[in-house]
C-alpha cells in the first residue's frame, strides 16, 4: 500500500517548517493544500513558504496561477492528484500540508467532483442577485433545488451557493448527486499540530505583526499597480481585504490590523470545525512536545507498526 502524511492543523502552528524537516528526513515532497497559496504574487499574507524551505525540498501546487484566474476545489483535486501520482513515481513520500480543510478532507477522503467548467455569466447574475435582493434568496432557491447541498453548505458562503447551483443549471441534475468518493490507493497518516487557544491567538497575533513588519502593504499596493482589483476572489483571504480597506481610506492602518487578528482567530475556530480534537484518524501533538514526537510517530507508521 502506498503511504501519504498529511499535516494539518490551525493557521500560524507551524506546518510548513515541520513539512520541511519531516520531508528532509523521511524523503519526500510537498504537496500544497491552500486555497490561497495557489496564487502567484500573494506571498506575504498567505504565509508562503519562504524561499529557503521552497528550496529545501521540491513543493507543489505553490504558485502556479494568477490572482485573477478561476479556480476551485474541483480543479484542485485533480492537479493534487497528479502531483502525487509523480511523487510515487519518483518513489517519494508525498506530504499534504496546508490550512485549507476542504482540501485536505478531498483529497483523504477520495473526493469525486462535477468537471464543470465555471460560467462567467451565470456567476455574475448570481452575484448581481444576491446584490439586489441578498443571498438569502439563493440559499434558499438552492434549499427548493437540491435540499442535501444546501444541509452541507453554509449560507454565508456565497461562491459555494452559486457553484452548486451552477452545476445544477448546466447538468440539470443535482450538486449533491454527482458528488461521490472513491476510497484513494495509498494510506494516509495524518499530523494534527495543535497548542493552547490563548497561545496560539498569541502566536498568531507576531505572525500578523511579522506580515506588517515585511511588507504586506507594499505586496497590496504592488497588486493594485498590477492591474488587480481587490475584490476579486483571490484576495478574500484574511489580510488583504483589510489592507485594501485602508489602502482606500476606510480605516487606519491600526484598525486594520485589529481585524485581522480578530479575524484570523475566527478563522481558527473554523478550521478546528474542519479538523477536530476526537478524530480518531489524526494523531495531535502539542507543538509544545517537540518535533522529536512527531518523528518517532511517523517513523513507526512507515515501518508498519
Amino acid at each position: 500500500m502506498k503511504r501519504l502524511v498529511a499535516i494539518v492543523g490551525p493557521t500560524g502552528i507551524g506546518k510548513s517548517r515541520l513539512a520541511v524537516r519531516l520531508a528532509g528526513k523521511f524523503g519526500g515532497e510537498i504537496v500544497g493544500a491552500d486555497s490561497r497559496q495557489v496564487y502567484r504574487h500573494l506571498d506575504i499574507g498567505t504565509a508562503k513558504p519562504t524561499p529557503d524551505e521552497l528550496a529545501a525540498v521540491p513543493h507543489h501546487l505553490i504558485d502556479i496561477i494568477e490572482p485573477d484566474a478561476d479556480f476551485s476545489l474541483a480543479p484542485y483535486l485533480e492537479l493534487a492528484r497528479e502531483a502525487i501520482a509523480a511523487i510515487y513515481r519518483r518513489k517519494k513520500l508525498p506530504f499534504l500540508v496546508g490550512g485549507s480543510g476542504l482540501y485536505v478532507r478531498a483529497v483523504l477522503e477520495g473526493w469525486r467532483l462535477p468537471g464543470v467548467p465555471p460560467d462567467a455569466r451565470f456567476r455574475y447574475n448570481s452575484e448581481q442577485r444576491a446584490v439586489e435582493a441578498g443571498p438569502d434568496g439563493l440559499y434558499a432557491e438552492l434549499e427548493r433545488l437540491d435540499p442535501a447541498a444546501a444541509q452541507k453548505i453554509d449560507p454565508r458562503n456565497l461562491r459555494r451557493v452559486i457553484r452548486a447551483l451552477e452545476v445544477q443549471a448546466r447538468t440539470q441534475q443535482t450538486f449533491s448527486s454527482l458528488g461521490r468518493r472513491e476510497p484513494p490507493d495509498f494510506e494516509s497518516f495524518i499530523i494534527g499540530l495543535t497548542t493552547d487557544r490563548k497561545e496560539l491567538y498569541a502566536l498568531v497575533d507576531r505572525r500578523v505583526d511579522a506580515m506588517l513588519a515585511r511588507g504586506l502593504v507594499a505586496e497590496v499596493e504592488n497588486l493594485v499597480k498590477m492591474g488587480y482589483d481587490l475584490t476579486l476572489p483571490a484576495f478574500s483571504g484574511i489580510g488583504y481585504r483589510q489592507v485594501g480597506q485602508f489602502l482606500r481610506g476606510e480605516m487606519t492602518l491600526e484598525e486594520a490590523v485589529s481585524r485581522i487578528k480578530t479575524a484570523t482567530h475566527r478563522f481558527i475556530r473554523h478550521q478546528y470545525a474542519w479538523f477536530r480534537p476526537a478524530d480518531e484518524r489524526i494523531h495531535w501533538i502539542d507543538i509544545k512536545q517537540g518535533d522529536s514526537v512527531v518523528e518517532t510517530a511517523l517513523a513507526g507508521f512507515l515501518e508498519g507498526e
